[in-house]
């Protein structure tokens, strides 16, 4: 497959990027979910470096990803225990012996 050339705009800056075809909405709304955490690190100090800020907005984006992972694992985690719970009850009533 061919990639496609999409334009984004960070810190109004232009970048040119590849990417996969039908994947370029997806793209486009993490271009502007990083440039609003950008701008929201940079605030009013205009004078701060550009890689510092992208730097700090990537961990920041990083930081939210792992803390929803850890949570998407916590419920998977108790899902699982009450599946294993519900398991062991249907296996009780089948276990019982017929009246």
């Amino acid at each position: 497959m061919t990639s496609e050339v999409v334009s984004i705009r960070l810190l109004d800056r232009e970048y040119t990027v590849g990417c996969e075809p039908g994947e370029r909405d997806s793209l486009q709304a993490a271009a502007k979910l990083l440039d609003g955490k950008m701008r929201e690190i940079r605030g009013t100090n205009r004078m701060a470096a550009l890689d510092r800020v992208a730097v700090l907005a990537a961990l920041n984006l990083a930081h939210d990803l792992q803390q929803m992972r850890d949570e998407l694992a916590s419920r998977d985690r108790e899902l699982e225990r009450t599946l294993s719970t519900l398991h062991r009850r249907l296996d009780d009533l089948f276990d019982m012996p017929a009246r």
